[in-house]
C-alpha cells in the first residue's frame, strides 16, 4: 500500500493520540501530604476529629492522609461546577457532590484520614480527585496505598519512637533515605506550627512524578520528582490531646 504525505501525516497524529494517556501519566508530577494528626488538632481543636482523638487511635502514632495533589498547584477543580467550587471554598464540605466510595475504600479511609469526620474527602476529591485520572474508589485506593508505604518505613517508626520529643530535619531524611533511597530526602518537605513556646511538626510533603497504581513503587516515584524546599528545620513530635 502506497501512502501519500497526507496519509503519513494521519498516521503519525493516530500513533501520538493513542500514546498521549500513557506518556502524559509517566511524566504526571504529584504532592502526597501526610499529617501528624496531633500536631493538626493542636490548631484546630474544635474540629470532630480532634474531640474524639485518643492516644490509642492509630492516628496518634502514625500519619494521617491529607491528600494527593496533581501538579501544578493551580490544576484544581478540573470539570467542576462554580457552586460545588464555591461550596467547597466556603468550607460546606458535606455540601460538595461526590460519588459515593465503596465501603471497603470507605472503612479504610475513615481510619488513614481522621478529617472525613469533617468531610474532608470531599474537598480533597472535589479540588485535587477530579485532576486525578478516575473515580473517587481510584483516587483514594492509589492514595491510600502510597500511606501505607510511609506507614511502614522507617520514618513512621522514627516519629512513633520520638513522640513528646524534638526531631531535626536531618533526622527526618536520614531515616527517609533508608527505605527510599539516597536523596530522597531532598524531596520532603517539612511542616511545622508554633503552639505556644513549642514548634511542633504538623505535616510532610512529598513529591511524586509518575503512574501511581495501587501497588507503588515509592522509591522511583520519588527518584523522578524534582527537589524541592526542605521546610521547616524540626520541631516537636506532639502527642495525642492538647499540650
Amino acid at each position: 500500500m502506497r501512502l501519500t504525505i497526507s496519509s503519513l501525516a494521519l498516521l503519525a497524529l493516530a500513533m501520538m493520540t493513542a500514546c498521549s494517556p500513557a506518556d502524559s501519566a509517566s511524566q504526571q508530577a504529584y504532592v502526597l501530604a501526610l499529617s501528624w494528626q496531633p500536631a493538626f488538632c493542636e490548631t484546630a481543636p474544635r474540629k470532630r476529629e480532634c474531640r474524639s482523638q485518643t492516644s490509642d487511635r492509630p492516628d496518634s502514632r502514625q500519619f494521617s492522609l491529607h491528600g494527593l495533589w496533581p501538579q501544578p498547584g493551580s490544576r484544581a477543580y478540573c470539570g467542576v461546577d462554580q457552586s460545588a467550587i464555591d461550596d467547597d471554598k466556603a468550607g460546606r464540605w458535606r455540601e460538595v457532590p461526590m460519588e459515593r466510595i465503596s465501603q471497603g475504600i470507605w472503612n479504610r479511609l475513615r481510619i488513614a484520614m481522621p478529617g472525613t469526620q469533617s468531610a474532608l474527602e470531599r474537598h480533597e476529591w472535589i479540588k485535587h480527585g477530579t485532576c486525578y485520572a478516575g473515580t473517587p474508589d481510584s483516587y483514594f485506593a492509589d492514595s491510600l496505598a502510597l500511606l501505607d508505604v510511609v506507614n511502614a518505613s522507617s520514618l513512621r517508626k522514627l516519629f512513633e519512637a520520638r513522640i513528646g520529643s524534638n526531631l531535626t530535619g536531618a533526622e527526618i531524611r536520614r531515616a527517609f533515605e533508608q527505605d527510599f533511597g539516597p536523596g530522597s530526602g531532598n524531596r520532603l518537605r517539612i511542616a511545622c506550627e508554633r503552639d505556644g513556646k513549642r514548634q511542633i511538626i504538623r505535616e510532610i510533603t512529598i513529591g511524586l512524578k509518575g503512574t501511581i497504581t495501587t501497588i507503588p513503587d515509592l522509591a522511583a516515584l520519588i527518584a523522578a520528582s524534582p527537589q524541592t524546599d526542605p521546610g521547616c528545620p524540626g520541631g516537636i513530635v506532639d502527642a495525642a490531646g492538647l499540650q
